[in-house]
């Protein structure tokens, strides 16, 4: 009888309290809730379910009414405009910075008298003097010493053309690094490590701002241009992510939804390295392998398109200059043969090998760079490395030109018409063979010459990269790693092509090397290369093999590039599972759940959940006793991200989970609109009002903001399955309870801290929520 009449006295309480006519201001969103703090961890689940609540509403509004079905037709579209219009821009961006590199790269060595914007080989190309021996060579373009003093040749023209080199050089990228620095700090290094991070789901407000990209746009060019070893391909990952940010906030389906967002991102790393590299699979490949955590179907599909358009913007633009899309275009006449595959594998150990190296030395020296005065001089290291850079560089021809060249030269089969040094070979003047198919010939002191430079080239690179990747400029590292991996590739080819044209009667060369044939192409060697040694620092396979054959044309040496990106794999894996960006995420301290990663150890859920034994309880609020004032002060004395609401302390039985920034968004809000709402109020996560006096103050409602359906284990379950889960689902906190009784929460820093002390590393590296 005493409960009957409880709930028959409910009605006139309510009326009191105004709970009848109560606005409840919650049932429509406001600004901001759902949103992230900065370096806080989204939670994939519960963007996942707003979206899908959002799509659920829109299809219904569809029948409503022709124009209603309008707006949900945009809606399913904004995604391809998006597609659309991040390929258009990031093809445009990466067109742009082409050609002012190329521009900026030869103003070092000289400058274009018919026209100043133009290239040293675009000035060539209109001029009518330049001989096909000499197309270097043309009265248009001047040296600054021939330019300065009359004198093109001879000592003094050297050391005036080699301080100028420096000098410019100089100047680059001092303008490069204080642009980062008083602009956008953000714009700094390569950008994969921290869009990886970005895409499993953590917040770095500012990272893919607008003044992020306009400054990395323009510093790139300038680093690019200085002659540091670093490349601009991973930087144009930064920028398309960048582009694809800007054009989020244009469509409230994606600038509302974290999740959302994210694939947009996904989609837009593969335009960046379409553009990068003109691989538009290989880009798609390397998103879904390399950088993101969560690729859907749909998301494959998009990036596909995006990395399409921005492809086609790029060769509109046409930035090479050879109507191709390609980077490094080669055409090889000759097959390979099974006994090849063993210089290529010990190419892919080699690549291995410095992979190993470079990792280790390069986390070593930026470690130190965060730990010591060093890095509080960044302008200083910068101008002091290219300084040194170029001053080493210009001596050697090698080294002066730019990276990207050099690797085209590298890659090059010596046809007849070819004027490098490295094609220098002795001609059979009884030769009377189609200019295609050229014989294996003695090499002339042109190439022996050459040998010795790229071995110093080879050492110069090395170290010199070591130092480069990770200071407070753009750098990125795909081809300073290439180069390494060219260098050597085409040295063991030379050698393995001279070995078969003195020694065509040993057992390995006598089935497919006869003499006056052509049977070995070193250029090949110095593109295998290339890959093993891309493989070994960044851990690349799939995508690596795509974006070479993309990047080349030599679609039929699949297999030896296959062979050497394997190798190298296993090499490099053998000293560490870490690629160089995974490095550089626990360097930086970032709450990244790799999904390579395995967890082996046999502990339970309960020897990580907070709180541990001699620790305070946990941080709950009961679901109709908590006043305002309590949520503030525990708001206030604490700084989770989010509370278990619990019937109440003395049952502790789980109802929900809120969170933090929800909650002070709230309460907020509900002081500003709504009248009578005080510190003493009671807050309810009930659907219905709690039974109070006439006197007391009116309660507030915060229901719609609880999470009815947080994820829980029990305290049993093995934490095998508890990082499966946080890896796949994408989980920011799971709550440990035991028969429906809340015990503990698992937030993801304490899985991170947790597998960092089974690895024997320091747990307090990881820095963020």
């Amino acid at each position: 009888m005493e409960a009957g009449e409880g709930v028959s006295s409910a009605t006139p309480t309510e009326e009191m309290n105004g709970a009848g006519n109560l606005m409840d201001f919650l049932d429509e969103p406001f600004p901001d809730v759902g949103t992230y703090e900065d370096f806080h961890t989204i939670d994939w689940l519960r963007e996942k379910s707003r979206d899908t609540d959002r799509h659920r509403k829109i299809t219904s509004k569809s029948k409503e009414s022709f124009w209603e079905l309008i707006k949900s037709l945009l809606d399913a579209w904004s995604g391809w405009v998006v597609m659309l219009l991040i390929g258009l821009l990031s093809g445009t961006l990466a067109g742009v910075i082409d050609l002012a590199v190329d521009w900026m790269t030869d103003l070092k060595e000289g400058v274009c008298l018919s026209a100043f914007w133009y290239s040293h080989e675009q000035c060539c190309w209109t001029s009518n003097e330049t001989t096909f021996d000499d197309r270097d060579k043309c009265p248009q373009w001047q040296k600054w010493a021939e330019l300065m003093t009359g004198h093109a040749e001879g000592a003094g023209a050297y050391v005036l053309n080699y301080f100028l080199y420096v000098l410019w050089a100089l100047l680059f990228s001092f303008l490069a690094v204080s642009l980062v620095r008083v602009f956008a700090p953000y714009a700094c290094g390569s950008g994969i490590p921290e869009i990886k991070t970005i895409l499993s789901g953590f917040i770095i407000r500012g990272y893919l701002g607008k003044w992020t990209l306009l400054i990395k746009t323009v510093t790139l060019v300038l680093a690019v241009s200085s002659g540091l070893s670093l490349g601009k391909e991973g930087p144009l990952v930064h920028v398309a992510c960048c582009c694809g940010n800007l054009f989020c906030s244009l469509f409230s389906k994606y600038s509302k939804n974290e999740g959302k967002r994210r694939e947009v991102l996904s989609a837009a790393a593969a335009a960046g390295v379409s553009v990068a590299f003109g691989a538009p699979i290989g880009g798609v490949l390397f998103s879904l392998e390399e950088v993101s955590y969560y690729f859907p179907l749909k998301t494959l599909w998009r990036s596909f398109f995006a990395a399409l358009v921005a492809a086609f913007t790029l060769r509109s633009i046409n930035p090479f200059g050879n109507s191709r899309l390609v980077l490094f275009y080669v055409e090889y006449h000759t097959p390979w043969y099974m006994a090849e595959l063993v210089p290529f594998i010990l190419l892919g150990v080699f690549g291995g090998l410095w992979g190993t190296l470079f990792i280790r030395a390069n986390i070593a020296w930026c470690r130190r760079r965060k730990t010591t005065q060093l890095g509080k001089y960044p302008v200083l290291e910068v101008i002091a490395v290219t300084g040194i850079t170029a001053v080493l560089a210009f001596p050697n021809p090698y080294t002066r030109r730019s990276t990207s060249e050099l690797i085209s030269e590298l890659f090059n089969d010596c046809g007849a018409l070819e004027s490098s040094q490295l094609c220098d070979y002795i001609n059979n003047p009884n030769m009377s063979r189609p200019v295609d198919d050229i014989p294996d010939r003695p090499a002339g002191p042109g190439v022996y010459n050459a040998l010795w430079q790229l071995a110093l080239a080879l050492v110069f690179k090395i170290v010199i990269t070591i130092f480069t990747f990770g200071m407070k400029i753009p750098s990125g590292l795909f081809i300073p790693s290439m180069a390494v991996g060219a260098i050597a590739g085409r040295i063991v080819g030379i050698a393995v092509e001279q070995m078969a044209y003195h020694h065509h009667d040993w057992i390995i060369f006598k089935n497919w090397c006869r003499p006056g044939a052509d049977c070995v192409t070193p250029g090949l060697y110095a593109m295998v290369g290339a890959a093993a040694c891309l493989g070994g620092v960044t851990r690349m396979t799939v995508s690596l093999v795509v974006i070479m054959f993309e990047l080349t044309g030599g679609l039929e040496y699949i297999v030896p590039l296959m062979a050497a990106a394997v190798t190298s794999k296993w090499v490099a894996d053998a000293f560490g599972k870490e690629g160089i960006y995974e490095s550089h995420i626990q360097l930086n301290g970032y709450p990244y759940l790799d999904v390579r990663d395995e967890f082996t150890h046999r502990t339970l859920a309960t020897d990580v959940m907070r709180p541990r034994r001699n620790d305070p309880p946990l941080a709950v609020l009961t679901q109709d006793t908590t006043t305002v004032e309590d949520v503030e002060a525990l708001i206030k004395d604490t700084d989770y991200n989010g509370f278990p609401v619990v019937v109440s302390r003395e049952s502790e039985r789980l109802i929900g989970f809120v969170q933090r920034r929800d909650l002070t968004l709230a309460i907020k809000t509900a002081r500003q609109k709504q009248d009578g709402v005080v510190s003493s109020s009671v807050v309810y996560f009930t659907e219905d009002a709690p039974l109070l006096p006439a006197s007391n103050p009116q309660p507030l409602k915060l229901r719609r903001i609880l999470n009815l359906s947080p994820f829980t284990v029990t305290d049993h379950t093995p934490m095998e399955t508890v990082v499966d889960i946080f890896r796949k689902l994408g989980l920011r906190q799971c709550l440990v309870t035991r028969s429906g009784r809340l015990l503990g929460i698992i937030t993801k820093k304490d899985v991170l801290r947790h597998m960092a002390q089974m690895m024997n590393q320091d747990p307090e590296s990881i820095m963020f929520n």
